[in-house]
């Protein structure tokens, strides 16, 4: 059984581009998703058996699981590892769509200490941008919420009208958030993927000097931005 999660983040992505990417690699690979889980609450001050996906893992145990990215379980290292144990005690097989790599309770620990490592590079490059959406990212909507039904009933092939009867909203309001996401032809044509192993991510991690070195090019370059 294939479940999907997300997590929107100011920083990192919108449901809606997490989804994408999601549903493109389910498509790429012959895996059907069973079930979708937006997580809209936050995480920042909480301890993972607060949060209502730790609930969902617990009732999903041995299954295989869509995320975007490792970012996507917390917002520091610590809550992600917390996370990760979370998912080895439940047997669920994690697949990283962005990185096209997977993880289970059985990959080695130089591979997971290596996902731990990107995590921790990219919340640092996060932490030192101006605040907005990335590059290419798309705002938050209202229709968000019904990102999961919207995209179940396009690929019944139901009508723009017929969804925005059952969902009760505005049909020009649907209308105008489907066409500007491409949500018809993200149904039928997935996006292309660049295939990586467990070593390129092992090869990516930084030794504490080279982490050290990143660092303070960034903060430079956010001193002169």
């Amino acid at each position: 059984m294939a479940i999907a999660y997300i997590r929107p983040d100011k920083h990192f992505g919108t449901a809606y581009d997490q989804l994408k990417l999601i549903t493109s690699y389910a498509m790429l690979n012959d895996m059907e998703i069973e079930e979708k889980f937006i997580d809209h609450s936050a995480k920042r001050g909480r301890t993972l058996e607060e949060f209502e996906a730790t609930k969902y893992f617990r009732s999903h145990k041995g299954a295989t699981l869509l995320v975007a990215d490792v970012w996507v379980f917390g917002n520091g290292v610590e809550e992600i590892a917390q996370a990760f144990n979370c998912l080895f005690k439940n047997d669920i097989t994690v697949h990283f769509v962005s990185k096209s790599v997977v993880m289970s309770k059985r990959s080695s620990a130089v591979f997971v200490l290596g996902l731990l490592d990107d995590a921790r590079q990219m919340l640092q490059k996060s932490s030192q941008k101006s605040v907005g959406r990335p590059k290419g990212s798309r705002s938050s909507s209202k229709f968000d919420i019904y990102l999961e039904e919207i995209m179940s009933y396009l690929q019944e092939g139901k009508s723009v009208s017929e969804i925005a009867r059952i969902l009760g909203v505005s049909r020009s309001s649907l209308k105008d958030y489907i066409e500007s996401r491409e949500l018809k032809k993200l149904a039928t044509e997935p996006l292309v993927f660049e295939k990586r192993s467990e070593d390129d991510v092992i090869q990516k991690a930084q030794c504490p000097d080279e982490a050290y070195k990143t660092m303070q090019t960034i903060y430079n370059e956010g001193a002169n931005a």
